[in-house]
């Protein structure tokens, strides 16, 4: 069995909320509040859920783009929880992040050369062929024209944008990229090229990833594990086929009959009934105590409200499927909430 590269334990973020002259804090905003999972080498570990549930704070927790409140990071063995910058230089050769927005992540007073050379000049990394050299074979590699070293950010699309942050991702050959949203600024089309490039870039140069993601379709398409957030907890975590076929906590379900489908036959049948959850989603400031979603679910009991469901193995599932539900839901069962689906003409 591979090994774990990357190994997270009660991960903490909490940003705090000051007020007055002197910033006394008052509360704060618990955008990760104790996660827990293990990515493996050479893996794509997917995460999924809605705006604001932490994802991509998470996601910086992990490059350590941001310092932890609480909790453990563990890469390649070593705890790289609260390593300070300096310590943290030599392990952004391994490390690197693909990051949202194509049109923000990329300076505009600066060249495409000199973006991509940057991590390359940082770490001090030797190119026998020279640093331009280097840069027009990483174009080439992303599917971008290596004569376009000298070009800025404003003259791409946004497609090609992202290839560039790609391009600066790879510089380095790191063993774990984090993908935050990669795509969902992109047009369908650009996505399917983009999703089908980190693809066989993960298959040339061994890579691994972490894929953030809202678009559950494309999730499944290059995933081999998928973890669900919640009001910044992990509520569901399991194999790629797992998961889609028998999701166990409500709030998945719910998830996963959002997801369109094209085919007309099974999207009017009524085993895909949308499942429309009541209430908004609660503050991270003050998140709901036991169960973070119980006040959306309808297998809510009293348990629910006092004591936090841990996230274990629940009734015949694999090992490597875990849920943190009181009442997962069972094959087959009758979900509470679902839409009626329309009667065929």
């Amino acid at each position: 069995m591979s090994e774990n590269l990357l190994e997270v334990t009660g991960l903490q973020k909490h940003f705090p909320i000051t007020k007055g002259l002197f910033k006394r804090q008052v509360g704060a905003v618990r955008a990760v509040d104790g996660i827990d999972l293990n990515v493996v080498a050479g893996e794509t570990l997917g995460v999924v859920g809605e705006s604001g549930c932490g994802k991509s704070t998470a996601g910086r927790l992990f490059t350590r783009i941001l310092e932890p409140t609480g909790g453990k990071i563990v890469f390649e063995g070593e705890d790289i929880t609260h390593k300070s910058v300096t310590q943290m230089r030599p392990l952004r050769r391994d490390v690197q992040m693909i990051f949202q927005d194509p049109y923000s992540s990329l300076n505009p007073r600066h060249t495409i050369g000199t973006i991509i050379s940057a991590p390359l000049q940082i770490q001090k990394i030797p190119t026998p062929q020279g640093l331009k050299k280097a840069v027009q074979e990483l174009l080439e590699l992303v599917g971008l024209n290596p004569e376009h070293y000298n070009r800025y950010p404003h003259e791409f699309s946004g497609g090609q944008r992202q290839r560039i942050g790609i391009a600066r991702a790879l510089a380095l050959r790191p063993k774990l990229i984090i993908a935050d949203e990669p795509v969902s600024a992109l047009d369908v089309s650009i996505q399917a090229q983009v999703v089908n490039l980190l693809e066989d870039l993960q298959s040339e140069f061994d890579l691994t990833y972490v894929f953030i993601a809202h678009d559950l379709s494309v999730v499944r398409h290059i995933s081999d594990r998928v973890a669900v957030m919640y009001l910044g907890k992990v509520m569901e975590i399991a194999h790629r086929d797992d998961l889609y076929k028998n999701p166990r906590h409500p709030y998945t379900v719910a998830l996963m009959s959002a997801v369109p489908v094209p085919d007309p036959v099974r999207r009017d049948s009524a085993q895909r009934g949308r499942v429309l959850l009541t209430g908004d989603v609660p503050s991270p400031i003050n998140p709901p105590s036991g169960c973070r979603f119980r006040t959306r679910c309808w297998k809510a009991q009293d348990i629910c409200a006092t004591e936090e469901p841990p996230l274990v193995q629940r009734l015949d599932d694999p090992d490597s499927h875990l849920t943190a539900c009181h009442f997962p839901v069972v094959d087959d069962e009758a979900v509470a909430g679902r839409a009626p689906a329309a009667t065929p003409a």
